[in-house]
């Protein structure tokens, strides 16, 4: 009887040993759950909703604009906060009648944010103005009226970015691949 119980608990170490050293290096390294918690990524991401974040791909190329990232918070690197990026290294990011104009080596684009804002969400008496850097990203939520931002705390730095959003699998209904817009 002891023996036929300390050769079933030895199987059952074995598998969880087995499965610790397959899901722990997946978990650390390469993809990462995220629950969002508050208002700020509305209408696109609700409180509690549970995302997987890819750790990996930027390990091989930089976020793109559009991406929604996750990152440590830069006022208390142990929050971590999602937000959508909207201006990339080495931009100058304004805010023109109510528009986000992005300014790159002589060249001008207004940002059509139509596919995931309900309005542009910048105010016409907004003043938005940004020049960042060759690590930094400017952060918006797409809640702009409720959203702790780029526009609060500044931009992004690239090594507290941890990955981007690629999943949404939480609520059921609602299990989605994350696209990026196409500007």
């Amino acid at each position: 009887m002891f023996k036929k119980f300390s050769h079933s608990l030895w199987e059952v170490i074995k598998i969880a040993v087995i499965a610790g050293l397959i899901v722990l290096p997946i978990r650390y390294f390469l993809f990462q759950p995220f629950v969002v918690r508050g208002s700020s990524m509305e209408p696109n991401f609700d409180s509690s909703d549970y995302l997987i974040v890819d750790q990996l791909s930027y390990r091989f190329s930089s976020p793109k604009r559009g991406q929604v990232i996750v990152f440590n918070y830069p006022r208390n690197q142990s929050q971590r906060f999602i937000k959508r990026i909207i201006g990339l290294p080495n931009e100058t990011i304004k805010s023109e009648d109510g528009n986000i104009v992005i300014y790159k080596n002589d060249s001008e684009k207004v940002l059509d944010e139509s596919d995931y804002l309900r309005n542009n969400g910048i105010s016409e008496e907004e003043k938005l103005f940004f020049s960042l850097e060759e690590d930094e990203y400017l952060v918006l939520g797409d809640n702009r009226d409720f959203s702790s931002d780029s526009r609060q705390w500044g931009p992004v730095k690239e090594e507290d970015i941890i990955g981007r959003v690629i999943v949404r699998i939480f609520p059921f209904n609602n299990f989605s691949k994350i696209v990026n817009p196409a500007y």
